[in-house]
């Protein structure tokens, strides 16, 4: 008996399918090229953005009453990192293990005193406050008056009767390489999105 061939059977593959074919799989290489490419750039662009949150303009959530009206509890704003506050800056700092939102009432060198009506003066001169709604004393501990050390920034709470600020040895004043950075706007809720003084 003799062998039979089975390849006489087979038909060699035209042009136009071997074409066919050569398109299939450089459409399976474009599409796993763009794939990669795709999910690539999608890292690239989060990394970038967990950077600047993190080193640049971190992100906060707002926590309790401390800042009230001026700021609410789940209220989430942008801070700016950077070095130079001054007097009406809200500012973000680490204080025992825990992230404050505090603003700044006087910087290095000055003179704070605070009457029993909650009166604040800085250098001697009453201080403006139309962010506050009303004023009180607080949970003061400190000897009045007080002068701001060096590095340091004096801070306290819009809502005066709660808050435990600068006017308090559990805070007390913030060292400049404590503070997180300025709250530059509240992003949420959107409908209370706005630039902060």
């Amino acid at each position: 008996m003799g062998k039979t061939n089975n390849t006489e059977n087979l038909e060699a593959p035209t042009i136009s399918q071997l074409r066919a074919e050569l398109q299939k799989e450089q459409r399976k290489v474009n599409s796993g090229r763009i794939i990669r490419t795709t999910i690539f750039s999608l890292l690239t662009v989060a990394a970038a953005a967990a950077l600047v949150a993190v080193l640049l303009m971190p992100v906060l959530e707002i926590s309790g009453s401390s800042m009230a009206d001026t700021l609410q509890d789940g209220d989430v704003v942008v801070a700016m990192k950077g070095t130079n506050y001054k007097s009406g800056d809200i500012i973000a700092f680490y204080s025992n293990n825990n992230i404050l939102v505090k603003r700044v009432i006087a910087t290095a060198g000055d003179w704070v005193d605070i009457d029993q009506q909650g009166n604040v003066y800085v250098n001697d001169e009453l201080l403006e406050e139309p962010y506050i709604d009303a004023k009180a004393l607080g949970e003061c501990n400190i000897s009045l008056p007080y002068q701001v050390p060096d590095g340091r920034s004096f801070v306290m709470g819009d809502h005066r009767d709660t808050s435990i600020d600068s006017r308090n040895t559990a805070v007390g004043s913030i060292s400049d390489d404590l503070v997180i950075g300025r709250l530059m706007f509240r992003v949420w809720p959107l409908s209370e999105l706005k630039w902060l003084q």
